[in-house]
């Protein structure tokens, strides 16, 4: 809080006014302490979810909530979570106003996770990520998996929301995990966990999909190469200051406010234009020997990128 300078003028006011006063600042930190305390109790509402949650912590970066089956002693959410969602918000910028990170976890129901962002209703307006197992002792050793699905679904937060924009117009190329692979390699070299980016960047190097075509190594061949070679960190932000900046925009209404929501899908030649202005590469050749000259659709990107270079000059290589 500023500090307040007096003047001696004012002495004889504030006398007269400081039960005013002393009643007025009361107020104002009461409705600080009401903001800052997240709702003990929240009663899920979306997809298949109805559990009452209980809040079992929280601070100035999370809020983490269980469900009553998740065991009570489980700790490490509200260290490492936070951790890497300050690392995230470092890297992307803040997520809304309470740009808290609002962190759920179910055990033996739920299997799998997902997200939420500030801009959404669906989770009242909070940044989510919600994660279940069918396990009943499901998220007691805090390593593993249960820190790659935890921050998983925080990277689709930033996809989803990153820059202040709504929707992620890449997801219908890179589809649910791709962009995930290089975020979670990233958080965890950022945090120090070097055991935790070998292991990563271990399973990730064998990870094979059949989009755009088969056997399509997305980290391998695309991602790790531009995160090594092309910037690091620098790159892949970079890719959502691009897309913030230059791609096409209307207007989202959340029903209680508005915010810039990208108009369409990127297409596949885009997607190497933009990606290519974050590494500060010309990215072709990286994508033809990843990617083949089709994209998913069996359209030829190469031509997309041609038409990409003269659709958004402002990004240069």
């Amino acid at each position: 809080m500023k500090n307040l300078v007096l003047f001696t003028g004012l002495l004889l006011l504030m006398a007269s006014c400081s039960k005013k006063t002393t009643e007025a600042t009361t107020q104002k930190n009461t409705a600080k302490v009401e903001y800052d305390a997240p709702v003990a109790t929240w009663k899920e509402h979306w997809f298949e979810h109805v559990q009452s949650l209980k809040r079992v912590f929280y601070d100035t970066s999370v809020v983490v909530y269980y469900d009553s089956d998740v065991r009570a002693d489980i700790t490490w959410p509200k260290t490492y979570m936070a951790q890497a969602w300050n690392y995230t918000k470092k890297t992307y910028g803040a997520f809304g106003k309470d740009s808290r990170l609002y962190i759920i976890y179910h055990a033996g129901k739920y299997s799998g996770g997902h997200p939420s962002t500030y801009m959404d209703a669906s989770h009242d307006y909070h940044n989510v990520t919600d994660c279940g197992a069918s396990d009943m002792n499901a998220w007691v050793s805090g390593t593993g998996n249960d820190i790659d699905l935890s921050t998983h679904e925080i990277g689709h937060i930033v996809e989803g929301a990153s820059k202040g924009v709504h929707n992620s117009p890449a997801f219908s190329i890179w589809h649910d995990s791709k962009w995930m692979e290089i975020y979670q390699y990233d958080v965890y070299l950022g945090l120090g966990r070097s055991d935790d980016a070998v292991r990563w960047h271990n399973m990730k190097l064998s990870t094979t999909d059949n989009f755009p075509r088969a056997n399509t190594h997305w980290y391998r061949d695309w991602f790790y190469p531009i995160y090594n070679d092309h910037g690091k960190t620098a790159a892949l932000n970079g890719f959502f200051t691009l897309l913030a900046k230059y791609f096409p925009k209307r207007t989202y209404n959340n029903g209680v406010t508005t915010y810039p929501e990208y108009a369409r899908d990127l297409n596949f030649g885009e997607f190497i234009h933009f990606w290519s202005g974050a590494a500060h590469a010309d990215l072709k050749q990286l994508a033809l020997t990843a990617f083949g000259d089709k994209d998913e659709q069996g359209n030829d990107w190469v031509a997309q990128l041609n038409k990409a270079r003269t659709d958004f000059p402002g990004i240069t290589y």
